[in-house]
């Protein structure tokens, strides 16, 4: 049954191949390489390169040579000075080029400049023959060769393009085949080259060695629509494939760099801790890049921002920031880990400052962590906010008015202070919620004071109230206690060890934008 699957693939694979040139104009495929079908005959210099698995190409260069002064009109200089391997020629009929290539068709402008500037040169001076001149008419124009130097790991993709360029077909259905063609095709600008490559890529079954294949050329590859789709699908592939860590750790040392960024950058990773991402982003490093300072670079521009450190133990945090490994930017990762820290302690606040950047929110997102973190609070003793000693000083006009704390994206305080009732000229503790800036619309709050009792232990509700905001920004009661000023400062079950103890709850239950 697998095998009646792969040859059903591969016969339309062949169908494909075959129909490729739909919509893209009539073959001329009895032209190519045809010296009577031509105007020009294409040079082709082909140069060794330090090619290591067709990710390191020298970029292709073309220039022309000009009657027997062999100057040069545009040149690679990381070709100049590579060996000359071998010299292949194909009759090229220009105008087909370039009906197929914007590249081909500045080559053939170009020329045709050439040629004008080279008459204009010689009608000026004087050796000037009026009948030397037009005896062959435009076949004067064959004074002038294109040539194309290419590397070597590029000389099949390249004929299979100009080969396509008249036929608009491709002969092979392999990946690593049709992607050395799809590079040359991005090269030389044959969009409908591009677009069949990628079409016929999209159709083969991803497996481990494609998907590495399609990331590792991604650098080198313009990001048309066809593929960015074909690199995002190799990307999920192997986040997909390698999401539970635990078992391929192994497997994963011997994966280049893209695919590292590509599983690792996933939310869906399953692994123990992110600690150990950490731990195997520098092991990794160390064991591909044993230079230090290329090991730096990768780790900071590549790794380390692949880690979520929001979601590391705090143990392993203080492990980073007292380490001194000359591998890691310290600068970087002291920043990463105060952001981490700033949105533990200020959760919501920091909340609305990252939501609103795209670039950055993600490291935030928790894994699937098989250990959970669990929140603890220890309270050493209690936090003298609000302690008898400075009470007595309220009495009257004072008041204490707490840190601003953010909710909803709204920043309010709370405000203690002593009230008088004008009517009885009774003073008392009142305590207030206040929004600490100026409010558009309207925003509805419900909330609770309470306060803890020397008898019980336990806070008990004292106010609570469902308030909009609207004209007023402070909201609260002005006797909390429900007794004069007097009987609240000497009474001992609501003071422990000299501290009143309160407590305010409130959640925003709706905000209404102003009308236009």
């Amino acid at each position: 049954m697998a095998g009646a699957e792969r040859s059903s693939t591969a016969a339309e694979m062949d169908v494909d191949l075959e129909l490729s040139r739909g919509g893209e104009g009539p073959s001329f495929e009895f032209a190519f390489n045809s010296q009577n079908f031509s105007d020009r005959l294409l040079r082709i210099e082909v140069v060794a390169s330090e090619d290591v698995g067709g990710r390191s190409l020298p970029d292709s260069s073309c220039h022309e040579e000009k009657g027997d002064a062999g100057q040069n009109i545009e040149s690679s200089s990381a070709m100049v000075d590579t060996p000359l391997l071998r010299v292949k020629t194909v009759y090229i009929n220009s105008a087909i080029l370039a009906a197929r290539s914007p590249f081909f068709l500045k080559v053939v402008l170009l020329l045709f400049l050439k040629i004008h500037v080279f008459y204009y040169q010689i009608m000026l001076s004087e050796k000037f023959l009026p009948s030397k001149l037009f005896s062959n008419g435009m076949k004067e124009s064959d004074q002038t060769h294109p040539t194309l130097r290419i590397a070597n790991s590029e000389e099949n993709a390249v004929m299979e393009l100009l080969s396509f360029m008249y036929n608009g077909k491709l002969t092979t259905p392999e990946p690593a085949h049709l992607l050395d063609i799809l590079m040359a095709a991005d090269k030389f600008e044959v969009l409908s080259c591009m677009r069949l490559c990628s079409q016929l890529l999209a159709k083969l079954p991803m497996t481990t060695e494609s998907a590495l294949l399609y990331l590792d050329h991604a650098c080198s590859i313009s990001m048309a629509s066809e593929v960015h789709c074909l690199i995002v699908r190799a990307r999920k592939f192997l986040a997909n494939k390698y999401k539970n860590y635990t078992k391929f750790q192994h497997e994963l040392t011997n994966f280049p760099l893209v695919g590292i960024e590509a599983i690792f950058s996933s939310t869906d990773l399953h692994v123990t801790i992110e600690d150990n991402i950490y731990i195997f982003m520098l092991t990794w490093a160390r064991a591909r890049y044993p230079e230090l300072e290329e090991r730096r670079m990768i780790l900071s521009s590549h790794l380390l921002p692949l880690v979520r450190f929001s979601h590391m133990s705090c143990a392993k945090l203080q492990k980073v920031l007292t380490c001194t490994d000359d591998d890691i930017d310290h600068d970087q990762v002291n920043k990463v880990i105060t952001t981490v820290l700033l949105h533990k302690a200020y959760p919501t606040h920091v909340h609305g400052v990252l939501g609103a950047d795209a670039t950055t929110c993600w490291q935030f997102a928790e894994r699937t962590y098989m250990c959970k973190p669990v929140k603890v609070v220890a309270f050493d003793g209690p936090c003298p906010q609000v302690p008898s000693q400075p009470l007595p000083r309220l009495f009257q006009s004072g008041q204490i008015i707490s840190h601003p704390l953010n909710l909803a994206g709204l920043d309010f305080t709370l405000v203690a202070r002593c009230n008088i009732d004008q009517p009885s000229g009774l003073y008392s503790f009142g305590l207030f919620l206040v929004i600490i800036e100026k409010l558009k619309g309207s925003v509805t709050v419900d909330y609770e004071f309470a306060a803890r009792t020397r008898g019980s232990g336990k806070f008990v509700t004292r106010f609570e109230s469902k308030t909009t905001f609207t004209g007023s920004l402070m909201i609260g009661c002005d006797d909390v206690f429900g007794i004069p000023w007097q009987m609240f400062i000497a009474d001992d079950n609501l003071f422990i060890d000299d501290v009143l103890h309160l407590r305010a709850d409130w959640r925003v239950l709706e905000q209404q934008e102003p009308e236009a």
